[in-house]
């Protein structure tokens, strides 16, 4: 029997496609969701006439959250490398970032772990000004982040507020993230959908040649090569065993952990109390 689909694709048109999560209530992202994600990517990648690509949920109050520590974890390590030859969850945010097609993040909601590495590995973010966290907590459950933000982040805000978002492992609000520079801006939320349905048609509407050849040249100067991302995803497989996060992550579970309720919606919070 094959997977329930949690991801959804929508093609508004030929040239502008809608991506939304809908796994509920968490929208937690395990392996199950890989191959339907290597799905939606090849498409992208492939097809001759999209151009912009719009990442959004559609589960109150999260856009995509932590990876699945209640999967069985022979499910992550069995699965094979991806054709950029990073490991599947690294592969697909490398491939969201190069293709020839413009990504954008419309994040209402908590964007958590793999939720800030697939906006990060997006072209453009934009956020729900009253909706919107964003968060690497894991280093405060004794994790190693994995998917890529150890390599974009400074690049995108700066080495002292990438060390204080990683390090501090604490959640981030839209009014702060727009500061930082983590996203691109942050609108009240009743104007979040217009504005960035705007610009998605806007740019669907011009020549895709000179889109995909701007974006090539942009990522020329800004995007890490793959090789800073690869040892991330071993980084963060290798913590995962360490006595000291197996007992955070237990913590974290006897509290509420992985369950809708206060510790999956102040995440931050609960992580900065586990050493206490």
């Amino acid at each position: 029997m094959s997977e329930p689909k949690q991801i959804l694709l929508q093609r508004l048109s030929p040239a502008w496609w809608r991506v939304t999560f809908d796994h509920p209530p968490l929208n937690i992202f395990g392996p199950d969701a890989l191959p339907q994600l290597n799905e939606i990517v090849t498409a992208i990648e492939t097809d001759p006439e999209v151009k912009v690509v719009v990442f959004d949920s559609a589960v109150d109050d999260f856009f995509i959250t932590h990876y699945d520590f209640l999967a069985d974890p022979e499910a992550t390590l069995s699965l094979p490398p991806g054709p950029t030859g990073l490991q599947q969850l690294p592969d697909l945010l490398v491939r969201i970032s190069r293709a020839p097609v413009v990504s954008i993040a419309k994040i209402r909601g908590r964007a958590t772990g793999v939720g800030s590495e697939l906006a990060l590995a997006c072209d453009m973010r934009f956020a729900s000004r009253e909706k919107a966290i964003l968060s690497q907590w894991e280093v405060g459950a004794g994790l190693v982040p994995g998917g890529g933000p150890m390599a974009r982040l400074p690049r995108l805000i700066g080495r002292g507020r990438a060390m204080e978002v990683l390090l501090g492992a604490d959640d981030v609000d839209g009014v702060l993230a727009e500061r930082y520079g983590y996203v691109n801006r942050s609108f009240p939320d009743a104007e979040l959908d217009g504005f960035v349905d705007a610009l998605a048609q806007r740019i669907s509407t011009f020549d895709r040649q000179a889109i995909a050849e701007t974006k090539r040249l942009v990522n020329i100067a800004s995007l890490p090569p793959d090789a800073d991302i690869a040892p991330e995803w071993d980084a963060f497989l290798g913590s995962l065993n360490r006595p000291a996060a197996q007992e955070r992550i237990r913590k974290l579970m006897d509290r509420g952990f992985h369950r809708p309720g206060e510790v999956e919606a102040r995440l931050g919070h609960y992580v900065g109390q586990l050493g206490a």
